[in-house]
């Protein structure tokens, strides 16, 4: 097994006002970035309230709660700062870093339908815009 030898430069946080999701940025030692979503539990089930209320104001639509998750999300059992850090360095130890999160690519690159990636440019505005989570 070749396990990844980068390791994590910086780390940026971004609380929602809901408190139950995060979005994290990590900028790698070789200048690579990338970014995934941490959600908790109460993340989950407001996801699914919110498509059940969805659902009812849609007429003849049965209400039924659902939720999809289409983007990269990571779930724990909370949003410190010393868990997600500790959850990205788990990632990076069992080689699956790179599955589980988003690659920001170079501006304008084209992108694939399949492929996970943002734009540095993307990347660039959630980083200045970002809540920074200090430790």
């Amino acid at each position: 097994m070749i396990v990844s030898l980068r390791t994590p430069e910086k780390i940026w946080l971004e609380m929602n006002r809901e408190k139950d999701s995060c979005d994290a940025i990590v900028s790698m030692d070789d200048g690579t970035v990338y970014t995934a979503l941490f959600v908790t539990f109460d993340y989950l089930k407001r996801q699914l309230h919110l498509n059940q209320q969805m659902t009812r104001m849609m007429g003849d639509m049965p209400s039924v709660r659902y939720a999809v998750i289409d983007t990269p999300h990571i779930l724990v059992d909370d949003l410190s700062r010393d868990t997600i850090e500790d959850t990205i360095d788990a990632l990076i130890a069992q080689d699956v870093f790179e599955s589980h999160f988003t690659l920001v690519t170079e501006e304008g690159e084209v992108q694939t339908p399949d492929s996970k990636r943002a734009t540095k440019e993307v990347a660039a505005v959630i980083v200045q815009e970002v809540l920074v989570i200090e430790g």
